[in-house]
């Protein structure tokens, strides 16, 4: 593969006035009737000075090939004259986005997911990107897509059902993002690209699973919620019996004692409100 070669070709302007002054020239040859040398100096000019002009734009480069051999890349913006007989290919230095299409595929587990992605990439490497492949614009296309894939097939959606994952797709947004735009720039070296940045742009379980999924993660979310009531009402219960114990206000067998951590566990833990009856009796009736 040709590595890059950075040119400087001299300015165009300077060739641009030997231009006009051959076609001035020729132009008084042919008032004058000398048709022969007019014609020679026509020639000359549109033949051998004037394709050698070209105009780079700011962020932009002209590769430059000569009977199939590369002779160099210019990056520097303004306007110049090089050999005539080159092939200049345009290429862009800005950056481009990419907005991935949304991609059907399985995480770790098995769930299938859908998944997209934003890519921001440039070309750091003009060489290589019109030698090395086909069509470097296909090529980050076709390779995002195989690289996104293996991302989402690495790690599960969320711990739902792999609590031991240290990484999901779902809460590892980050530590994602970074693994996405160090295998995009590993699969785009070779086509002298460089990922700027790479973020997940969608993540959602299929539509086939999605309703099911969600009934998981309310329970889950049920159960936790139910975790921290009864950690609560545990604690509150057990206050309340030492306060009653440290103050002497009222002294309770064992059997008093569990009916009473009955009934405030049902109060404090219940989902709906409580109507309480009150005992006008003794405390045992």
């Amino acid at each position: 593969m040709n590595p890059e070669k950075t040119i400087n070709p001299p300015s165009g302007f300077a060739v641009l006035i030997v231009f006009l002054a051959l076609l001035v020239i020729a132009a008084l040859c042919f008032w004058a009737g000398e048709e022969p040398i007019g014609a020679m100096l026509a020639i000359i000019g549109f033949v051998f000075l004037l394709p050698g002009l070209v105009v780079v734009n700011p962020n932009e480069s002209k590769v430059l090939t000569l009977f199939g051999k590369y002779l160099g890349t210019v990056k520097k913006d303004g306007f110049f004259w090089v050999n005539p007989f080159t092939v200049k290919r345009k290429v862009s230095l800005r950056a481009f986005n990419l907005n991935g299409q949304q991609l059907k595929v399985n995480d770790s587990i098995g769930n299938p997911i859908e998944i997209a992605a934003v890519i921001v990439w440039q070309i750091k490497d003009t060489a290589a990107a019109v030698f090395a492949v086909e069509n470097y614009i296909q090529y980050v296309n076709i390779q995002s897509e195989a690289a996104v894939r293996h991302l989402a097939n690495s790690f599960p959606y969320d711990n739902l059902e792999d609590e031991t994952a240290a990484i999901t797709l779902r809460g590892g947004a980050e530590q994602v993002s970074s693994m996405l735009e160090k295998e995009l720039n590993e699969r785009l070296d070779r086509a002298g690209i460089e990922v700027l940045e790479a973020r997940i742009s969608h993540l959602a379980y299929a539509p086939e699973i999605a309703h099911s999924m969600l009934q998981v993660q309310q329970a889950s979310a049920i159960i936790a919620a139910r975790k921290l009531i009864v950690e609560g009402a545990v604690g509150m219960v057990e206050m309340a019996l030492n306060k009653l114990s440290e103050k002497n206000i009222v002294e309770l067998d064992e059997e008093r004692k569990a009916a009473m951590v009955s009934n405030l566990l049902v109060v404090l833990c219940g989902d709906k409100a409580v109507n309480p009856v009150v005992n006008t009796g003794t405390l045992y009736h």
